[in-house]
């Protein structure tokens, strides 16, 4: 998909979810909730793909940008007895 194709889809949903927003205040209550469990999924799945990169960003760099390498794992052998 091209960058202009994507541009023009994501105008649509846009422009989709703003006439949604319009017919809200005459909407259903059922509706209502369904637009609203829709919008907490999305705003859920937002969240966590943020705390996700944080974390993940946090683990292998510490603050100033840099990696910390003292955090690697050393992976341990068995000592061979003689």
């Amino acid at each position: 998909m091209s960058s202009e194709g994507f541009l023009k889809e994501m105008q649509t949903i846009g422009e989709k979810f703003l006439l949604k927003l319009q017919k809200l205040p005459k909407a259903d209550p059922v509706e209502i909730v369904s637009f609203c469990v829709v919008l907490l999924f999305i705003a859920t799945v937002l969240l966590l793909m943020i705390i996700a990169c944080s974390c993940c960003c946090y683990s292998c760099c510490s603050c100033d940008g840099r990696p910390d390498h003292r955090r690697r794992k050393i992976q341990v052998r068995p000592i061979a007895h003689s």
